[in-house]
Parts: structure tokens; C-alpha cells; sequence
């Protein structure tokens, strides 16, 4: 079990989709550019066999912010899309109206 004080270290944040394109020698892995409100990141994510690059750009997402940076195809992630498995893949969360990129999910 993950206690209360560790779950509060995770920062979980929406972020705006600005741009997205597939990953050269990956069905599955899309790079995507986000707005954190006050900065950008690339963020590697395994959603590419549910979603077209075109159609992501503009959403807003759920990302964690503060996981570590991790190497993916010789590209860095600097954070984690949050999705549900669903039969059809999975499937990305987002808010139901309009935030502010950069905001915190309490």
C-alpha cells in the first residue's frame, strides 16, 4: 500500500498538447510537445495505435510532473500520460472543460 504522504509526492498536472508526431520505427510511441503553462516539455507516450498525431494537438492531458526523465528510443520523456486500459487501448484522461496548463490535481 502507498501511504498518504508518498501519494502526495506525486505531482500530477495538466498539460496542453502543442504539437505530436509518431515515433520513426515505433507503432506505439507518439512525441508529444506540452505546455506546462510557465515551460514546455517532450513527453515519449505509448498511445500512438489509438490516436492520430493530428487529432491530439490542442487537448489537455494529465501528466506527472515530477517523475524522473527517462530514455526512450534515444529520446527524452520528461513526464508520464496518465490513461485507462481500455479493449479498444488506452485511453488518455482530460479534464472536462477548459484549465489553465500547469495546474495542480489535488
Amino acid at each position: 500500500m502507498l501511504s498518504l504522504d508518498d501519494f502526495k509526492k506525486v505531482e500530477l498536472r495538466i498539460a496542453k498538447i502543442l504539437a505530436a508526431e509518431r515515433m520513426e520505427g515505433s507503432e506505439k510511441l507518439l512525441k508529444l510537445k506540452v505546455s506546462l503553462g510557465s515551460e514546455e516539455r517532450q513527453i515519449i507516450a505509448g498511445i500512438g495505435k489509438k490516436y492520430e498525431p493530428d487529432g491530439l494537438v490542442g487537448h489537455e492531458i494529465v501528466i506527472v510532473a515530477n517523475l524522473e526523465h527517462r530514455q526512450l528510443m534515444g529520446l527524452e520523456s520528461e513526464g508520464m500520460l496518465l490513461a485507462a486500459d481500455a479493449d479498444s487501448g488506452p485511453v488518455f484522461l482530460e479534464p472536462e472543460s477548459e484549465v489553465e496548463p500547469g495546474s495542480e490535481i489535488r
